[in-house]
């Protein structure tokens, strides 16, 4: 029998979670989750694959905004897309939420949900990290990978729910961790339905319809799953809300935060940062005793392609 999540250490990580998954799938047990009711959210960003050094959606804005520099010459002078050309991180970062939901903006719409579609599996499908250069789709954290598809050998329905866009993950979240895309839930915009070329499409348009992150997490959960889930994971307080609304329902639940804590391997970063900040969450964790998994100390390796390389 081949060992179970075999990249995670043994330690008290590892031995709550299958302690869980165990309690709740024994027939007549007196935790036991009929499997209509095992549900199993997590968090994308920081949690099921790296965040830093920037959102991987947020790269791939900047890449389309160079990418469609040439027809937008006016972008040379007029922020935020001026110091994108110039590579100018800090002034990008100084003009705040405004700047990005702008940059969103021009990338995201204007195009048919299937134009998007292919523009996201065609940079999925080429870009690489700054830092590893590896293809964004290989910087996924493979024991989080072997716990979702442990979870589904167990009857668990696994959701992604995610503050990044519902529509930039849907592309490739089934080929990267097996998960549909009517099971992935994230920040939308509004579309129009219209005739192009005599064809039926949507059109994405640039207002913004469901900002699925901190409380809105929860509340995206309600509008599509309709049912609380028993099993949560998420690494920063972007994530709390949800935690907190698994934690408050009838019956067993488990919430698991991914603490970054491996500056060689991964990143290193918890309090007081803007991207992946780990606050709040980490605070009620300890109070409440939800799983904090130290990913220097409990898991034997991150990322799928360290097998490649490590012989």
């Amino acid at each position: 029998m081949s060992p179970k999540l075999p990249s995670w250490n043994e330690g008290t990580a590892k031995q709550a979670i299958l302690d869980f998954i165990a309690a709740v799938t024994e027939e007549g047990g007196d935790f036991y989750v009929a499997p209509d009711d095992r549900l199993a959210v997590f968090d994308n960003d920081g949690t099921l694959w790296s965040e830093r050094p920037l959102y991987f959606q947020l790269m791939f804005a900047l890449d389309q905004v160079n990418r469609m520099a040439p027809d937008h010459p006016e972008w040379r002078h007029t922020q935020p897309f001026q110091a994108v050309l110039e590579n100018d991180m800090d002034g990008l970062l100084a003009g705040g939420v405004s700047g990005l939901i702008e940059l969103v903006a021009a990338t995201h719409t204007g195009m048919t949900t299937d134009e998007f579609a292919a523009q996201v599996r065609d940079w999925t499908a080429t870009a690489r990290h700054p830092d590893t250069g590896r293809l964004y789709t290989e910087m996924i954290f493979l024991p989080m990978l072997e716990l979702l598809r442990f979870l589904r050998r167990h009857g668990f329905t696994t959701y992604i729910v995610s503050g990044g866009g519902i529509e930039f993950m849907r592309p490739w979240a089934e080929q990267v961790y097996g998960i549909p895309p009517q099971q992935v839930i994230g920040t939308s915009i509004e579309t129009q339905f219209e005739i192009r070329s005599g064809k039926a499409v949507l059109v994405r348009l640039p207002v913004i319809n469901h900002v699925d992150d901190k409380e809105g997490k929860p509340v995206g959960i309600n509008r599509y799953i309709g049912r609380r889930p028993v099993m949560a994971f998420g690494n920063s307080d972007g994530d709390h809300a949800m935690l907190q609304w698994a934690a408050s329902g009838e019956g067993p639940h488990f919430c698991g935060l991914v603490h970054h804590t491996d500056g060689e391997r991964e990143y290193a970063y918890d309090r007081g940062v803007h991207i992946g900040g780990l606050d709040r969450a980490w605070d009620e964790a300890i109070e409440r005793g939800w799983t904090v998994v130290d990913m220097r100390e409990d898991w034997k390796q991150i990322y799928p392609f360290e097998n490649i390389e490590n012989g």
